[in-house]
């Protein structure tokens, strides 16, 4: 029975499937998204925050394209902190913790309101497609929907299944049901299917711990928004707190180790190695006497703490006794048990950089299903895909990023280019152009994109644009003004900076590291009122001017191979000079460019020379 039809099928309503929808919706796409429940609508079924390190670039710059998350996030944060100050502005990531029910109401609310867009309650099974291009979907009553385009965003519930020590249920996350025939369907039009494991720990009833034996852990007393859009904020709700493993941990997790999912024989999928359970950190770092963990509260109106660093799949009896070995949890009461789940997903080399699979025409993946864990690279995926899903429909170039744009730009061809065989997780040291792909920046390297695709509206755009003049503006000015020795000595010496016989540019002291632009106020006599966001890109080019055009320099440099095409059609096996597995993977992954074949696991430096002479000897065949 065909129920309607639909430009775009966004299948799953979390992270990925929200922004994939939004987007689709926003570009004129008559879009519908499906989820199991719509009351699992973005929620947070492991950690009730967004951000962290990495992850808080992957949430600004998502914004900076016309995203949903950072806004949202806004809403619905209940304590907020900037991790990384101590360090240079390249890892300085925004952290909240979110009240978890907050934001499902937030981002429903959005998706509901949505011109173009419709969400549905059903699991789909079935997957349609003709000569090659999808065609639509089936859900489990039988109903079907055309589709000229399809994003599967399933996250972790296709087959997905939940292990406690040696107890296994088939369950999506937070007790959910699975969607368990839509495995089938794909690997019946040829996509390559894996099996990876995450986990989550136990939530505890706040009244049965004793805070006063943990370390406290406040938010920022200033506090900043994920979303350049924002303009005001609420204050921080809550405190979280600090405690940590011990030796009597330790050995409760040894001597039960073999009664775990994972060390009993139970799992079969392969777990992310940066975010690993505590019965991984307690073999692995057998030699580190404890482990941090994170109290965390799950929202303003529950009374559920969420544990941070101590998921699990140890039998529930096993997991009451560790938990109550921690000091100020001796008492703790479980109101969920940890748990690990299992999933299927894709082997993303499967897909092209817009993030649609090579083999069938329309259908894209995102999120969790390509491979990734975390909300935040879900939600850049979903969005990257919406938008290519739109653009294709709308005959137009596509969006990809390079790597020097934007660690979405990374994480996309890590994934396609290299692929995973674990659950891939961002990390500010997976780029080679960190300095470059600074979270305050974001804004500046990704909004000109979401103005091209039509996501972000020309008045946002000429505000960027005025914003980078007042920035421009400011650091003339200050590197025009000159401060006499009797103003700069008595600043310098308060910050123990080395003084001056002759007058000095108010932008060489800004370089200093003792200094900043808000220490030197008092010696900057016409120094103008200007937005905090425009005095931290002052100070930001300012200080680091140096590595900043060293690094685009190496960028420049770096492009030059990614704008050397390679031909769409080339047999590489026919190819002299490379090695045989270099030819498999050239010919599995299809590299766009000299550069991209670069990064295949498997090509080496001199593969990559014999390509480069094989190109030239192309252009002169002509």
């Amino acid at each position: 029975m065909l129920l309607g039809s639909y430009d775009v099928v966004v299948i799953g309503g979390g992270h990925a499937g929200c922004e994939a929808a939004l987007a689709a919706a926003r570009l004129g796409m008559k879009t519908v998204m499906f989820s199991i429940s719509l009351d699992a609508v973005a929620n947070m079924p492991c950690n009730p925050s967004i951000g962290g390190t990495a992850k808080g670039h992957l949430v600004r710059e998502i914004d900076a394209l016309g995203g949903e998350m950072g806004k949202a996030a806004d809403a619905a944060f209940i304590q907020s902190k900037m991790l990384n100050r101590g360090k240079g502005p390249a890892v300085h990531s925004l952290r909240a913790q979110i009240d978890r029910k907050r934001y499902h109401i937030e981002m429903k609310k959005r998706l509901e309101n949505q011109k173009n867009l419709i969400i549905k309650q059903a699991e789909i099974v079935d997957i349609k497609t003709e000569n090659g291009a999808v065609s639509g979907v089936v859900t489990h009553t039988g109903a079907e929907y055309g589709a000229r385009a399809v994003i599967i965003a399933t996250g972790t519930y296709l087959k997905g299944k939940i292990l406690i020590g040696s107890y296994s249920k088939e369950s999506g996350p937070d007790g959910m049901f699975p969607s368990n025939r839509l495995s089938e369907s794909l690997r019946g039009v040829g996509i390559e299917l894996r099996r990876f494991k995450t986990g989550t720990p136990a939530r505890v009833h706040a009244d049965s711990l004793d805070f006063s034996k943990m370390e406290t852990e406040k938010g920022d007393d200033k506090i900043v928004p994920f979303s350049f859009e924002t303009e005001t904020t609420h204050g921080n709700m809550v405190e979280c707190h600090l405690v940590y493993t011990n030796e009597k941990t330790h050995k409760i997790i040894m001597d039960n180790l073999e009664l775990s999912a994972m060390y009993g024989g139970y799992a079969e999928g392969v777990g992310p190695r940066y975010c690993p359970s505590i019965e991984d950190k307690v073999v692995r770092f057998s030699g580190k006497p404890r482990h941090q963990l994170f109290i965390e509260p799950m929202g303003l109106d529950t009374k559920e703490m969420y544990i941070q660093g101590f998921s699990t799949s140890l039998p529930e009896q096993v997991q009451i006794e560790m938990y109550r070995s921690i000091p100020g949890m001796e008492n703790a009461e479980f109101m969920r048990s940890a748990y690990a789940i299992e999933y299927d997903c894709c082997d993303p080399t499967q897909l092209y950089a817009t993030l649609e699979f090579k083999n069938i025409s329309g259908l894209y993946g995102a999120g969790q299903f390509n491979g990734t864990s975390g909300y935040e690279e879900a939600a850049a995926q979903g969005l990257i895909a919406g938008i290519n899903a739109a653009l294709k429909l709308k005959n137009e170039e596509p969006l990809i990023l390079k790597r020097s744009d934007g660690y979405i730009g990374t994480l996309i061809d890590d994934l396609v280019t290299k692929g995973t065989n674990e659950p891939y997780r961002m990390m500010t040291s997976r780029s080679e152009y960190r300095l470059l792909l600074r979270q305050d920046n974001a804004d500046e390297r990704l909004t000109p994109f979401g103005y091209r695709v039509g996501l972000i509206s020309g008045e946002r755009y000429e505000k960027l644009r005025r914003k980078l003049k007042m920035v421009e503006d400011e650091i003339k000015r200050v590197s025009g003004v000159n401060v006499p020795p009797s103003e700069a000595n008595p600043v310098l010496e308060k910050y123990g900076s080395s003084g001056v016989k002759t007058g000095i540019k108010l932008s060489d002291m800004i370089k200093r590291p003792e200094l900043d632009y808000e220490k030197l106020a008092p010696v900057d006599k016409e120094r103008p009122k200007l937005p905090d966001a425009v005095c931290e890109q002052v100070e930001i080019r300012l200080k680091y001017d140096g590595y900043i055009r060293r690094q685009a320099a190496q960028a420049e440099q770096l492009l030059k191979m990614e704008n050397k095409p390679l031909p769409d059609g080339a047999d590489y096996s026919q190819i002299h000079g490379l090695r045989l597995e270099a030819r498999q993977k050239l010919n599995k992954i299809r590299p766009k460019s000299l550069g991209q074949a670069s990064r295949i696991s498997g090509v080496s430096p001199s593969d990559v020379s014999v390509l480069a002479i094989w190109l030239e000897s192309m252009k002169k065949r002509g």
